[in-house]
């Protein structure tokens, strides 16, 4: 993608990168994700704002010789993680000139995973400034977001902040600006859910700072730039709060059809009366959508047969990534099945130490459901209802 102008001076000068499809080895990227790094020319310095990831060097090169650029003075490193970070020793090679600037931890970070030697990096501390000649910079650090080192940058003239992860949205798309809210608030919910989810307290916090700040531009460094900040601003606000929808999250997997079957039981129940009800048949569920309805939902059941003693094993593995993203969620309970006996329900129990819930009385049954078995559910579903009215 060709160089884009941001504002007089200020470029676009990233990379796009239409066909990954998992982060980290993780996360699903369903459409591609941007690694956006910014150049800024003042009338005294010129100045990069984050890389690229390694892959993509090329394009972060061709980006800078279409701008005619032979001369680095800085390289503002906002993250050490290599998307954002893993392009700087070839810049540092190519402009020998060029220092990195950046806070200590990130600065160890760096000489750790980059082995960048320690004269080419200068550190600053909060709230410090540099000028670039009728252009000013300002950090502010912006720690477990989602990385310990992480700082946003802020160029005070033109009002824009770099927001590093912060905002962000894995998504390729030829147009640098918002152009499809109702698109980028999907796909910036999925990167907050499965990102920054765990960080919510500390999040909240730092949206508290950014009060302080005059913001007509949000650049991130993943999606697209928003012209009118207020849209992702009013969005991670409403993310972060304690609110949540009267909504139940049912990830389920089924191995002779008696889970299936009290799921669909429990789940007919709870919509009766009137609460959303969600189902993620995890054999087939893309793990990113489980991780969205995580979000805002209320209540989450985890229906599980019982295998070689223990939970199903990917029910293992969506429990601890919920686990893992600390949701707002306020109740949870466990349904499932066994063939003999096993510890099924103390399997997954031990598992949510993070989840802050109240824990309703399981429903575990012996084989295929049966009279009581559906009483249990709906008697379940009764109590989840009345825990409702109180949201």
């Amino acid at each position: 993608m060709a160089v884009k102008e941001i504002k007089k001076d200020i470029y676009w000068v990233g990379a796009i990168d239409w066909d990954r499809r998992l982060f980290d080895e993780l996360i699903p990227l369903p459409e591609g994700t941007s690694y956006n790094a910014y150049l800024i020319k003042g009338q005294e310095k010129t100045v990069l704002i984050d890389t690229v990831d390694p892959t993509k060097e090329d394009d972060l090169l061709d980006n800078l010789d279409d701008l005619e650029i032979e001369h680095l003075d800085y390289i503002v490193a906002n993250h050490a993680e290599q998307d954002h970070s893993g392009a700087i020793p070839l810049m540092l090679e190519l402009y020998s000139e060029a220092k990195i600037v950046t806070n200590q931890k990130c600065k160890k970070m760096l000489m750790e995973h980059l082995l960048i030697k320690e004269d080419r990096i200068i550190t600053v501390n909060d709230n410090d400034t540099l000028s670039l000649g009728g252009k000013t910079l300002k950090f502010i650090f912006a720690p477990w977001v989602h990385w310990p080192e992480t700082m946003l940058t802020y160029l005070e003239e033109d009002k824009i902040l770099f927001s590093c992860d912060l905002f962000g949205a894995h998504l390729a798309e030829s147009n640098l600006w918002v152009d499809d809210e109702s698109k980028v608030y999907f796909a910036a919910k999925r990167y907050y859910a499965e990102i920054m989810m765990p960080f919510r307290k500390n999040i909240k916090k730092h949206l508290e700072r950014l009060k302080e700040l005059e913001i007509k531009t949000v650049a991130p460094s993943h999606g697209q730039i928003y012209s009118h900040p207020e849209f992702i601003l009013s969005a991670y606000r409403e993310w972060i709060s304690d609110e949540v929808e009267n909504e139940v999250i049912i990830p389920y997997v089924s191995m002779h059809g008696s889970v299936e079957e009290m799921v669909y039981i429990l789940s007919e129940e709870l919509m009766r009366k009137g609460i959303t009800v969600k189902l993620f048949n995890l054999s087939r569920t893309d793990i990113g959508a489980l991780s969205i309805a995580l979000v805002d939902a209320a209540t989450i059941v985890i229906a599980s047969p019982t295998v070689l003693a223990g939970a199903h094993p990917q029910i293992v593995s969506a429990v601890y990534l919920a686990n893992a993203l600390r949701p707002k969620l306020k109740y949870a309970s466990v349904i499932g099945s066994y063939g003999w006996g096993g510890k099924m329900l103390e399997n997954i129990s031990a598992m949510i130490s993070n989840l802050k819930v109240e824990i309703l009385s399981p429903v575990i049954v012996k084989g295929y459901p049966k009279e009581e078995d559906y009483r249990s559910l709906i008697k379940l579903a009764g109590k989840i209802a009345e825990k409702h009215k109180n949201l």
